[in-house]
């Protein structure tokens, strides 16, 4: 009984206990989004800015990509995690305070580009729950071979390695799912793939969520006073 109960949450609106569709989930219903928005305009307006530092963080972490030789693995290792956390970041920040946004910027991509963008921000967070624990990094990356190691783009040819799926952990059932829907992720959408291309793509995406996030905030905060 105790692993079912976890699986529930207080909305932090009505206090009403419900299953969360998603990790950071806070409200029971989009109504009580709405009232929670109302109640709190100058929060949302504070939120905007963090966003938006968050952003700019993560722009700059993922152009420094580009700027580390191949050849240096520790400091390969150091930017690519940097680069993971700030893009997580972002990805959470939306998805916990911006839902509707964000499964609306979703929602107008292709089937094909919306999966390999599920996929890929899944994987990420795979990576970055590893990483977070008792994970290294070294275990998800595959550097370029020597003979390639004198191009101009950095450890961005670097390539994701495919990895085991984790051993099942002692959590309620529902983490134990999102846990194995992130490494599905990983699998099918970063293993085999290049650092630059799945990471620059995961940005643009979260760049453009961001984005609108900032414009749905700004009418918010404007009608609220």
């Amino acid at each position: 009984m105790g692993h079912v109960a976890a699986d529930f949450r207080k909305c932090e609106q009505c206090g009403t206990l419900f299953v969360p569709r998603r990790e950071h989930a806070r409200f029971c219903s989009a109504t009580c989004r709405e009232a929670w928005n109302r109640e709190h305009t100058g929060d949302l307006a504070a939120g905007a800015s963090a966003l938006a530092w968050s952003v700019t963080a993560m722009t700059d972490a993922t152009q420094r990509l580009s700027q580390v030789a191949a050849a240096g693995h520790p400091r390969g290792f150091a930017v690519i995690s940097e680069a993971v956390w700030r893009i997580t970041i972002v990805d959470a920040t939306l998805v916990r305070h911006h839902p509707e946004v964000y499964d609306g910027v979703m929602a107008v991509q292709t089937t094909a580009r919306r999966e390999l963008l599920e996929g890929t921000l899944a994987g990420l967070r795979f990576v970055r729950n590893r990483i977070g624990g008792d994970g290294d990094l070294g275990e998800f990356m595959q550097p370029v071979p020597a003979a390639r190691r004198a191009g101009p783009d950095g450890v961005t040819g670097w390539t994701w390695r495919p990895v085991p799926e984790p051993a099942p952990a002692s959590q309620p059932s529902r983490r134990r799912a999102w846990e194995k829907e992130r490494h599905r992720g990983y699998q099918e959408q970063l293993a085999g793939r290049t650092i630059g291309e799945t990471l620059s793509q995961a940005a643009a995406f979260l760049k453009l969520a961001a984005a609108s996030a900032a414009a749905v905030t700004d009418a918010s905060v404007q009608a609220g006073h």
